[in-house]
């Protein structure tokens, strides 16, 4: 039962891919969103950048999830560790 992480992240993934995929393309991952954005935009596609949505969860929310992340951590975990001597 050790070492479970890399299946939990991987389901977790799996999950918002399979519940969230169709609807929004998967925009878990910014290289999978804004790379074709790009290029449905040199081909002449419109409106593929339009409002904020575009950028604001799959490129600027996974900085910020990330900072909050380690703030997280190091007052839930690290507070707690026993502390070296």
């Amino acid at each position: 039962m050790h070492n479970l992480g890399p299946f939990l992240v991987g389901g977790t993934v799996l999950a918002v891919g399979l519940s969230l995929g169709g609807p929004s393309g998967y925009a878990i991952n910014p290289a999978r969103d804004f790379g074709p954005r790009l290029l449905g935009t040199l081909v002449g596609t419109t409106g593929l950048f339009t409002g904020t949505y575009w950028w604001l969860v799959p490129i600027i929310m996974p900085l910020i999830g990330g900072v909050v992340g380690v703030f997280t951590y190091d007052f839930f975990v690290t507070n707690f560790l026993p502390k070296k001597s």
